[in-house]
């Protein structure tokens, strides 16, 4: 799904993956945090793979509910390139994009559950939570 990402001026400062309830948590310097679950980020990937190289090219993610992040890559001082254990790893998450997924998680969510009903996909799994 292609998202549109504004810059947000703003840089983590404290990334943790938890691996038992499967959720990067990640604090920025404005003091908000964020604690994204690992299927969110998968089906969100910023990678051509998934949202094509133009409107319309985008392709649904399904069948990412037990996904996990097995390594994260820095890039620059400008975001990470998370490997995640389906073998996806070449979407790279800006620091303004995980802002983006973190703020608007809950209306996101909805739109990729809404996605997968109206392809007539149904997840394995009840809503993530994101709670540790």
């Amino acid at each position: 799904m292609r998202l549109t990402v504004q810059p947000c001026n703003t840089i983590p400062t404290e990334i943790k993956l938890h691996q038992v309830s499967r959720l990067l948590e990640i604090s920025f310097d404005d003091g908000s945090v964020f604690t994204l679950p690992y299927e969110y980020l998968r089906v969100y990937t910023p990678s051509a793979e998934a949202v094509g190289h133009a409107p319309g090219q985008e392709v649904l993610q399904v069948g990412k509910e037990d996904v996990t992040i097995v390594e994260i890559k820095p890039m620059g001082n400008y975001g990470i390139a998370p490997a995640f254990s389906d073998g996806h790893g070449s979407g790279i998450y800006t620091w303004d994009l995980l802002y983006k997924l973190g703020a608007e998680y809950p209306a996101l969510w909805a739109v990729y559950l809404q996605r997968l009903e109206a392809a007539g996909h149904q997840r394995n799994a009840s809503t993530p939570s994101t709670e540790q």
